[in-house]
Parts: C-alpha cells; sequence; structure tokens
C-alpha cells in the first residue's frame, strides 16, 4: 500500500538514497515500484512524461518480487522510447511506422542497467526518431515541463526529464546526438551528462553511430546519482570502435575530493551570432561569480571554431543515417515507410538523405571530424569551459514542432542550443546543470564542457556547485508532494 509518508519519503530521495532504504529493509522493492507507479499515474496527465502504450508495469511489479542486486538494487527506472532494448517489448523510436515492433533480443546497455539493479517501468515519450529540442510526436502528443505545461520539457529526452523533475522517479535514460541529454535537462532543472566518446558501448547491435557523435546515458536530480550511474554501466564491449580505459577511483568516491584551483573558461556569446537571453545571462553571471569565489580563475573566451558550418555538415550526415535508418527497417517492417505518415522534418531528412551522394557524404563526414578536432584542440586550454546551455529559457510547446516544413528553418533553430553538438562531434565529456542564479520561474542550464576522457572534473565541479547552491531543493509545480 502506498501511503503518504512513503510518498514523502520518495519524492525526497534520489536513487542512492532508495537503494540504501531497500538495502537496510525500510521499505521493499514493490513498495518502490507501486509508488513510482502511482506517481506516474497521478502526475502525467498533466505532463505526458510516459504516454499509456509506454507503461509496462506489470512487468515491473512481476520484476520487484525477484530480489534485486547492484548499487541502484529495488530502484525504479524507465528506458528512453528509442535505442536500448529491451526483449519482448515495443520500441517505436516515436514513429508509427514502427508501432508494431518488438525488440528482439537486449542492448548490452540495458542489460547493464538492470544488472545495476533498476526496475524497469517502460518508456519515456520522444520526438519522432529523436531529432528535436523538444518532444512532440504525431503517435504521442507533446511532453509538458512541470515547471510550466506551456513550455517544452525540451528532446529528444523530454519525457526522461519531465518525469525526473516532478519527482516520479529519481532518474531515468536519455541520450544525446546534438543535444538531447543537455537540453531537457536545462528544460527541467536537471544534471545530464553527455559522457566521452567511448565511454559507453553501443553494441552488441550497432558497432557505431553517427561516427561516434552520440551518447546513451541518464538524467538524474543529484551529481551523485548521475557519477554512480556512470560506475555501474561504464564499458566499451568487444568490436567497439571507440575506448577509454576505466580509472582507477570510482566516479562517486571522486566526488569526496573538492576540485583544486581550476582554469575555467566561459563564453558569454550565442553559438553563431543571435541574442543570448537576458536571464541566461544572469545565470551564467551568477555561476562563474560562485566558481571565482571558490578560487577557480575564469578567462573568457569566445571559441573560434566556425560552429555554424560545422552544423550544416553534420545535417547533412544525420540526413543520411535517417534515410539508411528507414532502410535497414524494411525487412522488419516488411514494407518501406510512406513519407507522408512522418512530420515533414523528418520525410525532408529522409528526402535530402536519400538525394545526397556517397562523395559529398564523405566531404561532410571529413568536415564535421575536422571541426571536432578544432573544438577540442581550442578548448584544451582549459580545464573546464562554460556556455548557456541553451541561449533561451524554455520555449513554448509547439516552437521545436517537427511539423515544419521548412527543413532549413527549422535546423536553423538550432543556434540556440549550438554549443551542444559541438561535444558530439568532438567526443568531448559535457553536462549541463542547473543556473546558480534562480532568476526567474523556469530552469536555466550552464553548459560544462571537459577535456576528453575527465568526466571526473566535470562531476566534482559540478558537486560543489551542487553543494553551493541546493538545486536537489527546487521543486516545480508539478511535483510529487
Amino acid at each position: 500500500m502506498v501511503t503518504p509518508d512513503l510518498t514523502r519519503l520518495y519524492a525526497e530521495s534520489d536513487a542512492l538514497g532508495l537503494a540504501s532504504l531497500v538495502r537496510r529493509g525500510e521499505v521493499s522493492q514493490r513498495e518502490l515500484v507501486d509508488t513510482a507507479i502511482a506517481a506516474i499515474e497521478t502526475l502525467d496527465g498533466d505532463l505526458n512524461a510516459v504516454p499509456a502504450p509506454l507503461r509496462l508495469f506489470d512487468l515491473a511489479r512481476a520484476a520487484a518480487d525477484v530480489p534485486a542486486e547492484g548499487p541502484f538494487a529495488g530502484v525504479p527506472f524507465l528506458l528512453k522510447n528509442i535505442g536500448s532494448m529491451w526483449k519482448g517489448t515495443p520500441l517505436t523510436n516515436g514513429y508509427r511506422y514502427l508501432a508494431d515492433f518488438v525488440c528482439p533480443e537486449d542492448t548490452e546497455l540495458s542489460r547493464r542497467i538492470r544488472q545495476a539493479g533498476f526496475l524497469l517501468l517502460g518508456r519515456t515519450n520522444t520526438p519522432e526518431g529523436g531529432w528535436s529540442l523538444g518532444t512532440e510526436p504525431r503517435l504521442y502528443g507533446p511532453t509538458r515541463n512541470p515547471y510550466d505545461p506551456s513550455r517544452t520539457a525540451g528532446g529528444s529526452s523530454g519525457g526522461a526529464a519531465a518525469a525526473v523533475a516532478a519527482r516520479m522517479l529519481p532518474i531515468a535514460e536519455a541520450s544525446d546526438g546534438g543535444g538531447s541529454i543537455r537540453g531537457p535537462a536545462s528544460c527541467c532543472g536537471l544534471v545530464g551528462l553527455k559522457p566521452s566518446r567511448g565511454r559507453i558501448t553501443y553494441g552488441p547491435q550497432v558497432p557505431d553511430l553517427w561516427f561516434g557523435s552520440i551518447a546513451t546515458f541518464c538524467v538524474t536530480r543529484t551529481v551523485r546519482d548521475t557519477a554512480a550511474y556512470l560506475d555501474a554501466v561504464v564499458g566499451d564491449a568487444p568490436g567497439d570502435p571507440y575506448r577509454l580505459a576505466r580509472p582507477e577511483r570510482s566516479w562517486l568516491s571522486a566526488l569526496d575530493r573538492p576540485p583544486e584551483r581550476l582554469r575555467v573558461g566561459f563564453t558569454r556569446t550565442a553559438p553563431w551570432g543571435g541574442p543570448v537571453s537576458p536571464t541566461v545571462l544572469a545565470d551564467l553571471d551568477a555561476t562563474t561569480s560562485l566558481l571565482a569565489s571558490m578560487g577557480h580563475d575564469l578567462v573568457e573566451h569566445d571559441l573560434e571554431t566556425d560552429l555554424r558550418n560545422a552544423w550544416r555538415n553534420y545535417t547533412r550526415i544525420t540526413a543520411v543515417e535517417t534515410a539508411a535508418d528507414f532502410r535497414r527497417w524494411e525487412p522488419l517492417v516488411g514494407h518501406p515507410v510512406d513519407l507522408s505518415e512522418l512530420a515533414p522534418v523528418n520525410a525532408a531528412l529522409v528526402e535530402r538523405g536519400r538525394a545526397l551522394s556517397a562523395v559529398d557524404y564523405a566531404d561532410h563526414v571529413a568536415a564535421v571530424r575536422k571541426a571536432g578536432q578544432e573544438i577540442e584542440r581550442e578548448l584544451d586550454a582549459f580545464d573546464v569551459f562554460l556556455t548557456p546551455t541553451l541561449t533561451e529559457p524554455p520555449r513554448p510547446i509547439g516552437f521545436w514542432s517537427m511539423e515544419n516544413p521548412d527543413l532549413d528553418r527549422y535546423l536553423d533553430l538550432w543556434a540556440e542550443g549550438g554549443y551542444l553538438f559541438a561535444c558530439n562531434i568532438s567526443g568531448l565529456p559535457a553536462i549541463s546543470v542547473p543556473g546558480a542564479a534562480e532568476a526567474g520561474p523556469l530552469p536555466i542550464g550552464i553548459h560544462m564542457i571537459g577535456r576528453h576522457g575527465d568526466e571526473a572534473i566535470l562531476l566534482s565541479l559540478a558537486q560543489a556547485l551542487e553543494d553551493a547552491t541546493h538545486w536537489d531543493l527546487r521543486r516545480p509545480p508539478i511535483c510529487l508532494a
């Protein structure tokens, strides 16, 4: 039975806190699952973070009756409706075209998630194919921000971010090919880490995704949950094209040591022209001032790499990858996709990808890899580099709609998140955390970029900011009480 005391305890605890309660016998796995289900059923009518067709509550209840092991034993969890396969369950990627697809096997990452002790309740809402900074699929409808339901929760991991911010559960899977972990984290006041290229396997089904530009991870309310999750799921697999050695010390234990004096670069300018919201700048300025008060050296620097041109090349690559996805799915579905069934943005991406020559594609790949190299070389002068996560507060529902008939105009909107994809193409680790100012009713994220393989510095600095600002205590109006 879900009692008010249990609900309050659940809402106040992060994932490690819930796992600790289970280990001490203070709550059962089944009680946590039932509380999570009740929270979703109570709150999600206002948010649409976990659409009814994506809820697999019976499987969660059955799993809860078997004692779990691992650092997150007994903690409820939601997979994203893109990417990670869970044998025997649906996976649509937000497309009506894949409405009947059932996963034939597990991905290695979903196996590691369950091995860590998580109990899977289903999947969270995503836009069609994930290529959006909002979450508004035709198939399931828009996900709304728990801080203001008229605003987006971000994308493509908007369902995950809304669910965690509303405290339906403390952690959920998210993935990122152009900002889809960090953008929703910014919109919903969460911690969103994109790990370094090679840190976590894609396999075994797909050896590479977008030349190492996609990372699958999570969104959380606390840095320690992010660090512990990284400890739990990290690692490559045989045949992976990108590999990173695991550090000797766990990321969670490294949080106990405050970061030493760092050289922290920052920029107050937009990625390629245009304004930056005064609210965003106020949060950035408050955060840099806080870091300076901690003893770090702050250096203003505007990026010289041509991010706008890199973005144009990157979106040509993603168009080809989108077209290739649908061709690979044809044998599974039994027929080619009818482009009229897709949102106009995706239909246009497929058409553009099909029309691009192999030679042009190779040129775009080379240009993106060169830009990634330039970004890493430029930022190597800093231990950490700060940018706005998004140059504007969370946009109204509809702003990121993939019903936009003008593909180029739609892609130009991504200038607001132009610093995000820079870390995808370079492979650098980056994290979005809530800003220090609390300047308005909507969350604002600060984006911190680290050197390749150095998640430890990012997490340590993020923990120092969390300790100073207590963002983990902030609650949106739509939230489990």
